[in-house]
């Protein structure tokens, strides 16, 4: 089975341009998106077997990056209002 990494731009692959702009203009936007690399990156180690973890330890990185997905949606959807 291949993992592969889930980065922003292919969660929104629609996004593109707005995922740029945020990420040089808005420091809460860069936080989240430090954030969503570091859990995503961690996810893909222990599914590559990698490193170690348990079971809950993965579900509860998994349930961190849906958060965080819907935090950049949230990002993403208020910066397409304001363009």
């Amino acid at each position: 089975m291949t993992h592969v990494l889930h980065d922003l731009h292919a969660e929104f692959p629609e996004d593109g341009e707005i995922l740029h702009r945020l990420k040089l203009n808005d420091a809460h936007f860069q936080k989240v998106s430090e954030a969503y690399s570091t859990v995503n990156h961690e996810i893909h180690r222990i599914e590559a077997g990698i490193d170690a973890a348990s079971d809950t330890r993965l579900e509860d990185l998994k349930k961190q990056r849906l958060a965080l997905l819907d935090d950049v949606a949230t990002l993403i959807a208020r910066a397409k209002e304001t363009a």
